[in-house]
This record gives C-alpha cells, sequence and structure tokens, in this order.
C-alpha cells in the first residue's frame, strides 16, 4: 500500500509504502484527529516510521500496490 501526505507549508509530499490496510491507515488518521495534538504514525515497510502532527495533515492520498511488467517480451505471447 502506497501512502501519499501531504503536510501543510511543506512543498513536497510524504511517500510512505506501508504494509498497513486502507482502512488501518484512515482508522489511525481519524483516531489521531480526534486527539488534541494527536499525530499520525505509520510504519514503513523499511521497517522505518513517519510521523506527522495530525493538525498538519492536509491530505491523504492511498493507492494500492500496482503489479508492474518487467522485461521486454508482451504479456500477450
Amino acid at each position: 500500500m502506497q501512502v501519499r501526505i501531504g503536510v501543510q507549508n511543506v512543498p513536497k509530499e510524504l511517500v510512505v509504502d506501508t504494509a498497513q490496510s486502507a482502512d488501518e491507515v484512515q482508522d489511525a488518521l481519524a483516531d489521531a484527529l480526534s486527539r488534541p495534538g494527536g499525530i499520525l504514525a505509520l510504519q514503513d515497510r523499511r521497517a522505518g516510521r513517519i510521523v506527522v502532527p495530525a493538525e498538519r495533515v492536509g491530505y491523504l492520498e492511498i493507492s494500492e500496490d500496482e503489479q508492474r511488467n518487467v522485461g521486454f517480451g508482451s504479456q500477450y505471447a
């Protein structure tokens, strides 16, 4: 799952590759927003962690992992 996070007053978005489901990511944001001073924390697949103050999140874009074809051959052989 790839999550793009737009942070207020930051020109570049954060991109997180996570094993969490879309519902888990959405619930984590909702939980963080419900608490004063809440933080959104997502676990990256590369054993990292992204932590953003929830009040600064401008948007989340959640997309499924894409299947990528590698090589020079046609998929219709």
